[in-house]
């Protein structure tokens, strides 16, 4: 007699654990509490500004403190010429300084960065001004700016201006003195991230581009620029932001003067606060 050979069942197929949810919070975790404390360095600076503009707050004036309300943004965008000349002279103070310092960023890291005989000292000597602070930098421009002692005096034993020329207190030169001496400190900051991108160029690109015939204005306008893209958008924006708070160098070198022909915004702020003690405003 057959016998019905028993079928027998397939094993079951094991049993997926469930996911650890420790895993995928981990990433959240770990930057969770930096993510916080930037969060509070940023809200609480922007919750006071907000709080304040909205007070009448002088603390040499206490008796006059109070809520003001929109009172003090109507005073600015309405009663208040020098906020506008303030900020028309910042937009074009940060437009020359940025496109100067790139400009000149841009030919100095194309120097360095051939082959030559003390390239390393001319490197040092290049990118050393970016180490000076902007009240050292000011300091030394007033002496060489001094119309007894400074480069004035110099250039008029030569025949170049006229003694007794102060080109921080004249307003037809105070303008092109303060942008020079800036120049002087942003330059290097341009020329350092430029060189950076530079030596990852291949050379290999130059020598196809030689091969082809291509100039040198070719090579510069087809390789080295299109590589450059990156360093110069992310360093032009970046100073320009820095450029647009741009206070201690100002402040120190002409204080905004003369006659407010250098006062830029947070020049303005600075002093409204600082000297005026008007905080609210």
């Amino acid at each position: 007699m057959a016998q019905a050979a028993a079928v027998a069942k397939p094993p079951a197929p094991p049993r997926r654990r469930r996911a650890s949810a420790t895993p995928r919070r981990l990433p959240y975790l770990l930057i969770g509490p930096a993510a916080l404390l930037m969060l509070g360095f940023i809200a609480y600076p922007v919750i006071s500004v907000f709080y304040y503009s909205l007070q009448e707050y002088n603390p040499t004036k206490p008796w006059r403190n109070g809520f003001a309300g929109f009172d003090n943004f109507v005073k600015i965008f309405t009663e208040d010429p020098v906020f506008w000349d303030t900020l028309v002279f910042s937009a074009k103070w940060v437009f020359v300084e940025v496109g100067l310092q790139l400009l000149f960023g841009l030919a100095l890291a194309l120097i360095v960065n051939q082959t030559f005989v003390g390239r390393g000292i001319g490197r040092a000597m290049v990118f050393s001004p970016w180490a000076v602070s902007g009240v050292l930098t000011s300091a030394i421009w007033v002496l060489l700016y001094n119309s007894q002692t400074g480069v004035t005096r110099y250039l008029a034993d030569m025949g170049i201006g006229s003694y007794g020329t102060s080109w921080l207190s004249d307003t037809s030169t105070v303008f092109s003195a303060a942008v020079v001496a800036d120049l002087w400190r942003g330059v290097p900051f341009f020329a350092i991230l430029i060189l950076a991108d530079l030596q990852s160029v291949s050379k290999d690109l130059y020598e196809a581009a030689e091969v082809d015939g291509a100039s040198r204005l070719k090579q510069f306008w087809h390789i080295t620029l299109p590589h450059l893209k990156d360093a110069i958008i992310l360093s032009t924006l970046l100073r320009a932001v820095w450029e647009f708070n741009n206070v201690d160098l100002l402040y120190t070198l002409t204080g905004g003067g003369p006659a407010g022909e250098t006062t830029t915004l947070p020049l303005y702020i600075a002093n409204t606060s600082v000297d005026a003690h008007d905080f609210g405003y």
